[in-house]
């Protein structure tokens, strides 16, 4: 199992100052969110590229319906470049945000998010093969004269980048969606009051393998204790055992960007990832 870290705030010196703690302390990725306004995440995330050497880099996660495809495509291959091949996306249709700005034109209905969460992902993967054009129902894209070019110096160090797409399980239709991607991140939906429990994601990966999608990432995101090593790890094994790849430790909640909040990640990070 490999664990990660989804940063909850902080300016972008902080976040950049967090991810390098990362790093020395053993995690084996720091994730930022992606919000109506706020710090640019693929701006940030390039930054820490240039601070880090080993840690892997994405987002948790990009609400692709409403961004631009091609655009998303090129911030990923540039962090992808300026890693070494350490970029991961991490997508979804995003929750109604309350930031966006009245007005602003995206698309609130869920289902056509759907179509255009699909077509997204896949115009991206065509740009980084070295596509220059893509004709579907949702988006057309015509790179135009010279786009070869472009594209040829902007082209991935991973072949392919890994995208990780969000699963609601146990929606079939939601789920078949995730038989195309690299990896998923389990959204349950139980049952009211129901937490997830470590045989629901040996359910959600056995379906998976029924239908012939074995190998890709699972994400599992938690809290841990930084000052109980012995607990944190108690909490993580047997999430391990059910089948998770990636631990991913989050801080919702609160004030974001306060000192309070600042201090318990950074004493968090700091502790190190719960590995056995």
């Amino acid at each position: 199992m490999r664990f990660g870290f989804i940063l909850p705030g902080g300016s972008p010196r902080q976040q950049l100052d967090l991810a390098v703690v990362a790093e020395q302390a053993g995690w084996d990725g720091i994730f930022v969110f992606e919000t109506a306004y706020g710090a640019d995440a693929w701006g940030l995330l390039s930054a820490m590229a240039t601070a880090t050497s080993r840690i892997r880099l994405g987002t948790m996660l990009t609400p692709l319906p409403w961004r631009r495809p091609w655009k998303v495509a090129s911030q990923v291959a540039t962090l992808d470049q300026l890693s070494n091949g350490r970029a991961i996306l991490g997508v979804g249709l995003g929750a109604i945000d309350p930031s966006l700005p009245t007005g602003s034109g995206d698309v609130i209905d869920r289902k056509q998010r759907a179509a255009m969460l699909d077509e997204g992902i896949d115009l991206i993967r065509e740009l980084w093969r070295g596509g220059t054009t893509f004709a579907g129902e949702q988006y057309t894209y015509n790179g135009g004269v010279g786009s070869e070019t472009v594209t040829g110096s902007l082209a991935p160090v991973q072949n392919p980048i890994p995208i990780w797409a969000v699963g609601a399980w146990p929606r079939h239709k939601s789920m078949t969606r995730i038989l195309r991607m690299d990896g998923v991140i389990p959204e349950y939906h139980l049952g009211e009051g129901r937490q997830p429990q470590p045989d629901d994601l040996r359910e959600l990966i056995a379906w998976l393998a029924e239908r012939g999608k074995t190998g890709l990432d699972v994400v599992h995101e938690g809290e841990t204790a930084a000052g109980d090593r012995a607990a944190s790890i108690a909490a993580v094994t047997p999430w391990a055992e059910a089948g998770a790849t990636w631990w991913l430790e989050s801080r919702w909640g609160g004030d974001q960007h306060g000192v309070e909040k600042l201090r318990e990640v950074r004493e968090r990070l700091e502790a190190g990832p719960p590995r056995a």
